[in-house]
């Protein structure tokens, strides 16, 4: 006997894609909320410089920590092509050293501005890194992935 119906093609879009959505979308939340928070302290502790710092350090958290998930999902999109390790991890790898340079960079640059405080910079842009983190930790923990994902099973053998 045969099955009549056409081969459905299978969706090869990764399990993890809705997983790496949900963690940008509740470390974009979060960060807001940082944004709000150490731009108050800020402003309250070291006046117009702390606001500054707060905005720029809380920024760079939210942008880092978007780089490496956008970075993955764009990646996600060769996972039928032939070359999908190799388009995958360049292509992570290029926002790991997109993000190290502009880090580097945006160091060098604010490093003796007057109009910053890099005290109140630096502690924006650990709370958002610790905030990204605590949020990747509990989407991927309460996230329902099986073990073995974006698995093929063989067909079964067919009786004469």
């Amino acid at each position: 006997m045969t099955d009549a119906r056409p081969a459905q093609p299978a969706d090869r879009t990764p399990t993890s894609n809705p997983v790496l959505r949900r963690a940008l979308i509740w470390g974009g939340v979060l960060a807001a909320v940082i944004l709000v928070v150490s731009a108050v302290l800020g402003l309250v502790f070291a006046g117009l410089p702390g606001l500054w710092g707060a905005l720029i350090g809380t920024t760079m958290a939210v942008v880092f920590m978007g780089i490496t998930a956008a970075s993955i999902l764009l990646a996600n999109r060769f996972s039928g092509s032939d070359l999908f390790v190799g388009a995958f991890f360049g292509i992570v790898l290029g926002g790991w050293l997109l993000k190290f340079i502009v880090f580097i960079v945006l160091v060098v640059l604010l490093r003796d501005a007057a109009w910053l405080d890099t005290t109140v910079l630096f502690l924006s842009l650990v709370a958002g890194v610790l905030a990204s983190l605590v949020v990747d930790v509990l989407v991927v923990a309460k996230s329902r992935l099986p073990y073995a994902s974006d698995v093929e099973l063989p067909k079964a053998p067919e009786d004469d």
